[in-house]
C-alpha cells in the first residue's frame, strides 16, 4: 500500500476533486482518496498523488441499475468476483451494495 513517506505524481490531471465532484471517495490514513478512470488519487499541494487502495473498502455510489449477466456492462474478472464496467470505473456486487474497484 502507497504510504505517506511515497510520492507518486498523476500527471496531467485538469479535474479538482471535492466532496460534490461526482467521483466516488474513501478515507485513506490521513486524507480522503477519489477514485476515478481506474485509480485512486488525492492532492497534494498543486498537484495529484497517485494511492493504492488494496485491502480498502469503498462502497460505490448508489445506482438502479443491477450489475449481472447480460447487464450490458463489460464484465471483468478479478480475484474471486466480477467487477462491471461502469461509466469510466469498475463495480463488484458486495453485500447488498457495489463496491468501487
Amino acid at each position: 500500500m502507497t504510504t505517506a513517506t511515497e510520492h507518486r505524481p498523476h500527471a496531467g490531471h485538469e479535474h479538482t476533486h471535492a466532496g460534490d465532484c461526482g467521483h466516488a471517495s474513501v478515507r485513506h490514513g490521513d486524507h480522503i482518496d477519489y477514485l476515478h478512470d481506474g485509480h485512486a488519487h488525492h492532492s497534494h499541494g498543486d498537484h495529484y498523488d497517485e494511492c493504492n487502495l488494496e485491502g480498502v473498502h469503498a462502497e460505490a455510489e448508489a445506482h438502479q441499475h443491477s450489475h449481472g449477466d447480460g447487464c450490458g456492462h463489460e464484465a471483468v474478472a478479478h480475484g474471486d468476483h466480477v467487477d462491471y464496467v461502469h461509466d469510466g470505473h469498475r463495480h463488484a456486487v458486495h453485500e447488498g451494495h457495489y463496491d468501487e474497484h
